[in-house]
This record gives C-alpha cells, structure tokens and sequence, in this order.
C-alpha cells in the first residue's frame, strides 16, 4: 500500500465514522493517525460525548475485534490480562484469555483503576504481550489501546503515572458538537423507530496492517528530523516545566508525523504535519512546577510557546 492508497482508505475510514459519531473530522483524523502510527490513543474529556461510540465506531469501520474493560477501582490485573484456571478433566491449568485479547480495546476510565492494575496495561501496550504466572501470551496484531479519562470529576481516581502517560502516542478531545450536531442528537433521540446510524466495514485486520507500515515509507528530511528533536529539547528548558518530553515522546512525534502525512496522500513529511500533531503528543507528558500550576498555567501554554520559539526549516 502506498501513501495515496493509504489516504483513500483512511478518507472511507473517517466518512464511515464520522456517519455515526457526531464530532469534528479534526478529532477523527487525530484518533486515526495516532491508530496508522502504531501507537495508543488516550481519550480525556466529559462525560456524554461520546468516546466510547468512537472507539467502537472505529473498530466497526476497520473490520477488527473489540473490547471494552470498564475499569473500577475493585478491578484486579487478572481481570484484564486473564488467568490460568484449573481444569479437572485434564488435571492441569489451561490459560483463559482476558479482554485484552482483541485487536482494539477500550480502556474506559482508565483512572478509576488503582496503579496495580493500570500497569498491567504497560506491557501490552509496549510490548503486545501479556505474562500470567511466568508465560507470555502474544497479543492479537494489530492491537491498540483507547482509554479514556474524565478531567473534572477526580474524586475516587488514581492519576496516570508518567510511564503510563508515556505510552500512549496521542492524548486528544472530542469536545462539545456544534448547535447543528446536537440538534441531530436530539433528531436521533426523538424518532427512536428509525434506526440508529450503524458503521459497516470498509478494511480488513491485513488491510489495517498494511496501512500502519506505509508511515516507514514516508521520507523526512534532515532540516525536518532537526525540527522534531529542537522542539522535544526546549520543552525540557521551559522554566515552568518540572519534566519535558521524553525521548520516548520526541520519536513518537516523528511517527505521528510520518503517519499523518501518509494520511494525506504525501510521501514525505512538511513541517506543517510536524506542528499539526504538536498539542496531541506533547501536552500529555510534560509535568509542570508547582509555580506554573499556581499561576494557572498549562500545558498547552508550553507547547504554543515553545511551537512559536523554535524556527521553523522551510521545505520539507
């Protein structure tokens, strides 16, 4: 698959979706991108506004097998990466899989979950395996993690540590529908004898496989390659920032930009595709001081700052 077939099958992808999810294309293409990277997606917004249709409507649209863990704070890491249960025809222990065995699995909350069972996740979302009692069990490919996350009601959640922040490639938002999707809401709501908008297939799992490995053909040129590094390195020299990008984050910058120029059909990357993709994959892992957060300062204060300090190459 090349990058113009990529970008076709990824505009048949978000047509599909965004048939049913009533949210900005901007939105959807960022969640996609951050999929045809190869990465995790975490989702963090109120309730109600439809995540968790996302994330279904994805998995529907690209042909692949999903899951939803509800997580709670009674939620044990068995729970989600299975356990070996005793057979007694057999005499032994046979290994029953988790919901974590399907190729797109919706982490729901994920910050209700106490750290023991959140770290469950971070061998399947680095390493697409699970170990139970010493064995490891292979992931189904692809695989991909959607969590989700609610900003204001932080009562009885346990915050994401920074290891775990680190994995996911992308953080975005869904945000509020305009006047005219919420009246479309209310227009689903009103006539329930019509059916509600479904998703039909438009790839396949070796289709969505072909699809992420078009990224590692897109060309980025040294002057670009430079941009994305500058830009990691001055989040770490922001006063207001305790802990910067890690080198983790400045190389999945580089493959987000890569499969987002993929998505639109270039076989290289501009610096526009670098900035586009900026907010989406650094605000997640910058810490900010005490001081910053005082003078209400956040995360995407840093980042606009630090897009507009760092000089931008021009071309590709």
């Amino acid at each position: 698959m090349n990058p113009q077939e990529a970008s076709r099958v990824a505009g048949s992808v978000l047509d599909e979706v965004g048939g049913a999810v009533i949210a900005r294309r901007r939105f959807l293409a960022t969640v996609l991108t951050g999929v045809v990277a190869g990465g995790h997606v975490l989702l963090e917004d109120v309730p109600g506004t439809g995540k968790t249709l996302t994330a279904r409507s994805l998995a529907g649209a690209l042909g692949l097998s999903f899951k939803r863990i509800q997580f709670t704070p009674d939620l044990l890491p068995g729970d989600i990466t299975g356990s070996n249960v005793y057979d007694e025809a057999t005499g032994g222990f046979d290994f029953a899989p988790g919901p974590i065995f399907a190729n797109i699995v919706l982490a729901d909350e994920i910050n209700r979950a106490p750290p023991k069972t959140q770290a469950a996740l971070l061998e399947a979302m680095g390493e697409s395996q699970v170990s139970v009692d010493g064995e490891t069990h292979p992931l189904p490919e692809p695989f991909f993690v959607i969590a989700t996350q609610n900003p204001v009601d932080q009562e009885g959640t346990f915050g994401l540590p920074e290891a775990q922040r680190d994995r996911f490639t992308v953080k975005t938002a869904i945000g509020y529908p305009d006047r005219d999707g919420e009246r479309e809401l209310l227009d689903r709501r009103a006539d329930r004898s019509a059916s509600i908008p479904t998703v039909s297939r438009v790839t396949d799992d070796e289709q969505v496989t072909a699809l992420r490995q078009v990224p590692e053909r897109v060309r980025v040129s040294e002057p670009v390659r430079d941009y994305v590094v500058d830009l990691g390195r001055a989040t770490r020299e922001d006063r207001r920032v305790d802990v910067g990008v890690s080198p983790r984050g400045i190389q999945h910058l580089f493959e987000v930009a890569r499969a987002f120029a993929a998505v639109q059909g270039r076989e290289y990357v501009v610096p526009d595709d670098v900035k586009r993709m900026l907010r989406p994959v650094f605000t997640h892992r910058l810490v900010l001081t005490a001081d910053a957060e005082i003078e209400g300062v956040g995360p995407g204060d840093v980042i606009e700052s630090v897009a507009d300090s760092v000089p931008v190459p021009s071309g590709e």
